[in-house]
């Protein structure tokens, strides 16, 4: 079987979570709670890559005020199965010192590469550093994980999800919706 015939028989197979529709109404929510904290902050916000694309680019145009927007790149993976220490692909080219610093990814599962993202930002010398998911996994945090994004746009149990930034090895980030992936592809 080839990768786009695997792909899309992973895609045919899985369950819509959240409609585009509403996802656009939980980016809608978001935005309202990010704009009652932030508008007056003159913020920075980074984009984690490659998840946090979608997301932030849906979010962008409902945050009607003065930012700067920049990008980062951080694992933990560096091609193994198990997150070690965070490497930098990509920093921010930004100068964040002094700066409230909003992070957007796509998905806060475990946490611990979000949780050192912070750490590191703070270390950079931010003076206050948010963080904005688009789903919470429920029960799925991991310890000395971030235990709660500062805002956040939909909540999900424990599943393998896709869609809206997510990706299923690489692919379907770009599915219209949240879906979760059948118990035969996870």
């Amino acid at each position: 079987m080839s990768i786009m015939e695997k792909i899309s028989q992973v895609y045919d197979h899985a369950t819509c979570l959240f409609s585009t529709q509403e996802v656009e109404s939980a980016l809608d929510a978001m935005a309202l709670k990010i704009h009652e904290a932030l508008s007056d902050k003159n913020p920075v916000v980074l984009c984690v890559m490659v998840g946090g694309l979608v997301p932030l680019g849906n979010l962008l145009p409902r945050l009607d005020f003065p930012l700067e927007v920049d990008y980062i790149h951080a694992t933990r993976y560096q091609g193994e199965i198990t997150g070690g220490q965070l490497h930098w692909k990509v920093k921010p080219r930004l100068d964040i010192t002094g700066r409230t610093v909003l992070v957007v990814d796509d998905i806060l599962d475990g946490g611990l590469t979000l949780a050192a993202i912070l750490t590191e930002l703070k270390s950079m010398g931010a003076d206050a550093v948010y963080s904005a998911v688009l789903v919470d996994k429920q029960g799925s945090r991991v310890e000395n994980g971030l235990t709660e994004a500062d805002f956040v746009g939909l909540e999900v149990e424990n599943h393998y999800i896709f869609g809206y930034g997510m990706d299923y090895n690489e692919y379907l980030r770009n599915a219209p919706g949240i879906f979760v992936v059948s118990p035969e592809h996870e």
